[in-house]
């Protein structure tokens, strides 16, 4: 086993820092490609909760051994053992924090997608699921679901007195179906590109800019508004079969 030798606390956090560094990559890699693609990274804050995650769970460790450490110190190997367990227990934390923070499902509402994340979808809600999809948050890439509004007149009071307190369908799984059994009424709420690109000359330069890079016609494409926690996302769909095939920013909230 290659052995890297350490002669004073510079050396021995310098190779924690280099250490957790590499582990602080993979957990970005992770945030970036499964629970915050595209722009939901930036939409959903995603950039300041890793800068929480690197300060709680990565830089810690590192400024702990520079302090500690010490040749021939008495109890140096202790230390050396607990300071890497706390550091993974603060990682663990903040890694839990971005879960619960990230987008588990984008749920079509009305006109558009809202975001519903682990916390805030409660467990008696999720328990309530009518299809196991969405009984239980994903560990991967957000998923889609089409919420329905219920038949009842009961329910759809009840659902309106919930919305001024914030709580719309997105909270509630209970009235969530497929998303690709839902096709058509997904469309019928999708607007043209065109409208998109009336938004702003910003807006419509990253329009085009896709368009043309991807080889895409404008009429191939529709699109629809994405709510999320700092901003408005245009979601671009097939305008066959209103599958997802872009994410766009398209302005702060």
């Amino acid at each position: 086993m290659l052995k890297v030798p350490v002669r004073n606390r510079w050396q021995a956090g310098a190779l924690h820092l280099a250490l957790s560094a590499l582990i602080a990559l993979a957990v970005l890699v992770a945030m970036l490609e499964l629970w915050y693609p595209g722009p939901l990274f930036d939409a959903m804050g995603g950039a300041r909760l890793f800068a929480l995650l690197l300060g709680v769970g990565v830089v810690t460790g590192p400024v702990l051994t520079l302090l500690v450490f010490r040749p021939g110190k008495r109890g140096l190997k202790f230390d050396l053992v607990a300071i890497p367990a706390i550091q993974i227990a603060a990682l663990l934390y903040g890694v839990r924090i971005v879960y619960l923070a990230h987008p588990a499902y984008l749920v079509f509402v009305k006109d558009r997608f809202e975001v519903a994340t682990p916390a805030e979808l409660a467990p008696a809600e999720r328990a309530q699921a009518r299809f196991p999809q969405f009984a239980s948050p994903p560990w991967g890439p957000p998923r889609l679901a089409f919420a329905q509004f219920p038949a009842d007149p009961q329910e759809r009071n009840h659902l309106a007195e919930l919305a001024l307190a914030g709580l719309d369908l997105q909270s509630f799984p209970k009235y969530w179906v497929p998303y690709e059994a839902q096709a058509g009424a997904v469309l019928a709420k999708a607007q043209p590109v065109e409208q998109l690109r009336a938004v702003d000359a910003t807006v419509a330069q990253v329009v085009d800019g896709y368009l043309r890079e991807s080889g895409t016609s404008a009429a191939s494409v529709r699109y629809v508004g994405l709510r999320a926690r700092r901003a408005w996302i245009a979601v671009l769909v097939d305008a066959r079969t209103a599958t997802p095939v872009k994410m766009l920013y398209a302005g702060a909230l």
